[in-house]
């Protein structure tokens, strides 16, 4: 059950965020963003979590995407090292936020060489399936392991050969419940759950966001919802389209714990 989340503001550097062009091309309209980050925190708060809004940072264009550059869980937190050197400096920014819901024998740190970003992290229980990708490596994620199980979780790791990260092509919606890549449809570590196959056209869709039991989806996406919706899950429409186009997705925009 979720409580909490921490979002920051979209920032006018949005423009030169980083994108692999995987979802849709295109530069990100600023006001358009803006607004779809207000309806975002405001269907949160809806649902129940207490949200802390931070200012947007000027310097790193992507940095509204703070599930990034930390983990956070009930029992401990993990700032991660991100590999890209625009988005590094993330890391340094949420770590006074963070303070403020843990204690410092609490908060851990990923370092060089190793490298993690929270796209790559899954939780399911308390297991998380890190993705090996171009943005978590083995380091990264051997460090990880060592952290979580001194408090009790369990840690493996997925190789990611799609894309940018894990959870774009794999995501856990409880009750067994996974939407899934055809890639990660054969994956052996997934083998177990209940896998609904997203058709290539909503590959976007994957990344839906299971709060509290209602998921949040794109909106342009209704083979998804209608798949989700079958499931008995209530769903709420979402537009992330600015997001989209710089490769951000619903989970990408908090850090929910």
């Amino acid at each position: 059950m979720f409580t909490r989340a921490i979002t920051r503001k979209p920032c006018k550097a949005l423009i030169d965020g980083i994108s692999t062009g995987q979802f849709c091309e295109g530069t990100p309209d600023y006001e358009n963003a803006v607004r779809q980050h207000d309806r975002y925190v405001e269907t949160l708060r809806s649902l129940g979590l207490d949200v802390t809004d931070l200012d947007a940072d000027e310097r790193y264009p992507d940095s509204c995407f703070v599930e990034d550059p930390a983990v956070v869980m009930e029992r401990c937190a993990v700032i991660t090292n991100p590999a890209k050197a625009s988005r590094n400096g993330e890391k340094d920014e949420i770590i006074s936020t963070i303070r403020k819901f843990y204690q410092d024998d609490q908060i851990f740190s990923i370092e060089a060489p190793g490298t993690m970003e929270g796209g790559d992290v899954m939780r399911v229980g308390d297991h998380f399936y890190v993705g090996l990708s171009d943005r978590t490596n083995e380091e990264g994620a051997r460090q990880f392991n060592e952290i979580v199980t001194k408090f009790g979780y369990t840690s493996s790791t997925v190789p990611v050969t799609e894309g940018l990260h894990l959870k774009d092509f794999v995501i856990y919606l409880e009750n067994r419940n996974m939407l899934v890549t055809a890639v990660m449809n054969d994956m052996p570590a997934f083998r177990d759950f209940n896998r609904f196959v997203i058709d290539p056209d909503e590959l976007y869709a994957i990344n839906s966001l299971n709060i509290n039991g209602t998921v949040l989806v794109p909106q342009d996406c209704p083979k998804t919802r209608k798949i989700i919706e079958a499931l008995g899950y209530p769903v709420i429409p979402m537009d992330t389209s600015e997001f989209k186009k710089i490769d951000g997705s619903l989970t990408c925009l908090s850090l929910r714990f």
